[in-house]
C-alpha cells in the first residue's frame, strides 16, 4: 500500500483577523480507505489510521525532505498569495476619484 501525502500551507480562517498561525506548512495523508458508519452508534469510522496524522514544518523544503527520507509519495499545493490594494486615506477625497 503506497501512502500519498499532501503538503500545503493553510489559509487564514474566516474567524481570524491576524495572520499568525498560517506560516507553517502542513503534511497530511490522503485517505486510502473508505469511511463507514457504525450501525449501533452512527459514528463514522475508518480502518485507515494515517488520516489522523498531521505534521507541521517550518518550511516546504523540510516537509519534502521528510517525505523523501521516509519513502512517502507527496503532492505540494502552493498557496495563493494575497494581492494587496494599498491606498491612502487622502485617495478618498481626490478629484480624480470616480463619483457615483
Amino acid at each position: 500500500m503506497n501512502k500519498v501525502a499532501r503538503i500545503y500551507r493553510p489559509a487564514k480562517n474566516a474567524m481570524q483577523s491576524g495572520r499568525g498561525k498560517i506560516r507553517k506548512w502542513v503534511l497530511e495523508f490522503t485517505p486510502s480507505a473508505a469511511r463507514f458508519a457504525d450501525p449501533l452508534m452512527g459514528w463514522t469510522g475508518s480502518t485507515d489510521t494515517d488520516q489522523q496524522v498531521t505534521l507541521k514544518f517550518d518550511d516546504k523544503e523540510s516537509a519534502i525532505a521528510y517525505c523523501e527520507a521516509n519513502g512517502i509519495e507527496y503532492r505540494v499545493s502552493e498557496p495563493k498569495e494575497r494581492k494587496l490594494n494599498i491606498k491612502t486615506y487622502a485617495d478618498n477625497f481626490s478629484y480624480t476619484r470616480v463619483r457615483g
